[in-house]
């Protein structure tokens, strides 16, 4: 009997430490740079930043810093399309309303939306006051 209850317990322990393993942490980074700039935009459009995140089970944990932006960052979002594609809007994120500063938010992803996140579909984007369509982005990757 006692026997059994050892190998019992370490049986559960295993499952334990594999349900662990399978929830570990997947890190992505994003380069926030401005896109489409054109000669009609090149004064509007400005900017540089950096993202990192961690996917721990199905929260996204976002954190990460911008400067440069011509004007002050009115909008900070995480928005869904294939890379170099625009997309709609998926969260909100948190930012200093300056133009420069951090962002940040922790999001209660989807399987479709990890499922995105996992394939590159998934991209930071932050709006100010003279680029309202978008400063600068940068889509998240392993």
């Amino acid at each position: 009997m006692k026997r059994f209850l050892a190998v019992s317990f370490c049986l559960v322990l295993s499952v334990v430490a594999l349900g662990a393993q399978s929830r570990s942490a997947a890190p992505f980074k994003a380069r926030l740079s401005p896109l489409g700039v054109t000669g009609a935009t090149v004064n509007t459009i400005t900017g540089l930043g950096a993202v990192t995140a961690t996917l721990t089970g199905a929260t996204l944990a976002i954190d990460g810093t911008f400067e440069g932006l011509t004007g002050v960052a009115t909008a900070a979002n995480v928005r869904r399309g294939p890379k170099a594609i625009p997309g709609p809007v998926v969260f909100d994120l948190e930012f200093t309303k300056a133009s420069s500063g951090h962002v940040s938010g922790t999001l209660t992803l989807t399987p479709e939306q990890i499922a995105d996140l996992n394939a590159g579909r998934l991209y930071v984007q932050i709006h100010s006051e003279r680029a309202p369509d978008g400063s600068i982005r940068g889509w998240l990757l392993k």
